[in-house]
């Protein structure tokens, strides 16, 4: 039984965190509020006090909603506590906030990973995530009997951390740009009297066979957008992210104002916003 680290227990963290616990590992589970840790803790993990209990277990891997929370968790002070550790953190960040990252864990003594995810919750708990990571090579093969228990596939880019977080900024933006299209021809399609459950169908059985398409697809032709997965809160920081990586690496983006706009309407509607991020598609049904 190897211990490992597992911090924020959202609805991303908790599946990854009950699928080390059932793959046999020692859990050691931190959370900033404590709701979440009772049905991990009987499942057999135990809970830390302090995040710089659970980064000290060797190989700790944290799952924060943004950087905001990564900044307030992953301070001098319980970096410091944790030197000669491994840092995986999975989460989608600004390439700004996991360089000041790095800075911070290397004058720790902890090695940073960063390994964000591609995929859903339900993903998630069953170890079908799609993993991309970059960092000090030896602190990846440290952590490569939890990466394989958590994906089915880590792909490495190298030792600078922020391409992986890079190369998720991009994936989320074209996934946002999927949303779109499909709220736009399911829309489109509906006015003219098909409807779009039958149209998703045919689109994802010749054109598009992706588990976008397939998943999110639906979604937004049944309006079924609960449970959420991700929500147009996360959306939008994505969409942000992307607009700040573009604008460093002087990269176009011709839409992305357009997609910001949809998302801000999307968060101004109370009952949109707390549904999952594919209700951005409504707003597209309302425009005519």
């Amino acid at each position: 039984m190897t211990t490992v680290g597992f911090l924020g227990l959202g609805t991303m963290g908790a599946g990854m965190a009950h699928r080390l616990i059932d793959a046999g590992h020692d859990v050691l589970v931190w959370n900033r509020s404590s709701g979440p840790l009772e049905p991990l803790v009987a499942a057999g993990a135990r809970a830390a006090e302090t995040p710089a209990e659970a980064l000290r277990a060797g190989v700790a891997i944290s799952m924060l909603a943004n950087d905001a929370a990564a900044n307030a968790v992953f301070t001098d002070e319980s970096l410091r506590a944790a030197a000669g550790s491994v840092h995986v953190n999975m989460s989608t960040l600004s390439l700004d906030t996991v360089r000041k990252l790095v800075e911070r864990h290397n004058a720790a003594g902890v090695d940073y990973v960063a390994a964000p995810v591609l995929g859903r919750p339900h993903l998630a708990a069953s170890g079908g995530l799609n993993i991309v990571a970059a960092g000090p090579e030896a602190a990846l093969d440290r952590a490569e009997e939890f990466l394989s228990v958590l994906g089915k596939r880590t792909w490495r880019l190298g030792d600078q951390p922020e391409r992986a977080n890079l190369v998720k900024i991009g994936v989320n933006y074209n996934l946002i740009h999927t949303l779109q299209a499909l709220a736009e021809s399911v829309n489109l399609i509906e006015r003219g009297g098909v409807d779009g459950s039958v149209f998703v169908e045919i689109l994802t059985d010749a054109a598009y066979t992706g588990s976008a398409y397939t998943g999110y697809g639906k979604m937004i032709a049944e309006r079924g957008y609960l449970p959420v997965g991700f929500s147009a809160e996360l959306g939008l920081k994505d969409l942000n992210l992307a607009r700040s990586a573009a604008q460093e690496f002087r990269a176009a983006l011709p839409t992305a104002s357009v997609l910001t706009d949809i998302f801000e309407q999307t968060l101004q509607d109370e009952e949109l916003a707390r549904l999952d991020w594919s209700a951005m598609a409504e707003i597209t049904r309302r425009q005519g």
